[in-house]
């Protein structure tokens, strides 16, 4: 006779061979996010594309041409697009992912499952837009006939990716956790969004920050070491490596720690979601 031991996953743990056993279910739910979110809108996953292309015009009238915000020797539309690609993995991500326990409380009320499983697949949904945005990035480096060395870029690209990521999925579950407790703050997500749009170097570069150790407070903001490393690779800029190694590192302690307070509060999830 074949004997089953079932024991719980580790509270302080990730679970990542529980996540593995129930993968299948996280295929389900991104792909189902994918569908929802462009679900009966008339251009559909265009919006994808449409997004960071809108957004890119608006900041390059506004922040280009009317204010003449430096550009480290790129064309605006590139310098803009650049921290654009980075900005919206985080800022849907961010949103997704710290509403997404409370969305499926129904779900949660009459299964069990990995509920790590939910902010995850929001923050995955976050890179097919990215994939779709990426399109639209090379082509405008064709137009613009930038000269770059694919493999730098590629390798650059590959790092941002990951500290963006990382901070994405780890603040997103700590929030996820925290809103089941204080509903608040899905209302005070979005504005806090806002103004960590003006704090990234989204629109502006690191270069005109020139106090030393205020750039260094900047890069506790892993998106400044993510989208300044982009950069570099496109530009004559080098890149600041101190301030990347500082965003890699609280991106990693961001990502450790929100995921172990998720972990340790899912037990209650059930109870006053």
């Amino acid at each position: 006779m074949v004997e089953y031991e079932i024991k719980p996953v580790a509270k302080l743990g990730f679970g990542v061979d529980e996540l593995w056993r129930y993968r299948e279910l996280f295929y389900f739910y991104t792909w189902r996010d994918i569908k929802v979110r462009y679900k009966q809108t008339f251009f559909g996953f265009a919006w994808a594309v449409m997004q960071p292309i809108l957004m890119m015009v608006l900041f390059t009238f506004f922040f280009g041409k009317k204010l003449g915000v430096p550009s480290d020797s790129m064309p605006y539309p590139i310098f803009v697009f650049t921290g654009l690609l980075m900005w919206n993995i985080f800022s849907t991500g961010l949103t997704s992912a710290s509403n997404s326990i409370i969305n499926n409380a129904h779900i949660i009320k009459k299964i069990y499952f990995p509920r790590l499983i939910i902010p995850l697949s929001s923050v995955m949904v976050t890179l097919f837009d990215f994939l779709m945005a990426l399109t639209i990035y090379i082509v405008l480096m064709l137009y613009y006939a930038v000269d770059i060395n694919i493999l730098e870029v590629v390798g650059a690209l590959i790092i941002a990716l990951i500290i963006t990521s990382l901070t994405t999925f780890g603040l997103g579950t700590f929030l996820a956790a925290l809103n089941i407790k204080y509903r608040d703050f899905k209302y005070v997500i979005p504005y806090t969004i806002q103004v960590l749009l003006f704090v990234s170097p989204v629109i502006y570069p690191v270069s005109i920050v020139t106090n030393v150790w205020a750039k260094y407070l900047l890069a506790i903001n892993p998106l400044s070491g993510a989208i300044t490393l982009m950069r570099s690779a496109i530009s004559d800029v080098p890149p600041d490596w101190n301030m990347v190694l500082i965003s890699a590192v609280c991106a990693v302690i961001y990502f450790i720690g929100g995921v172990l307070y998720f972990k340790s509060s899912e037990s209650y999830f059930a109870d006053i979601v």
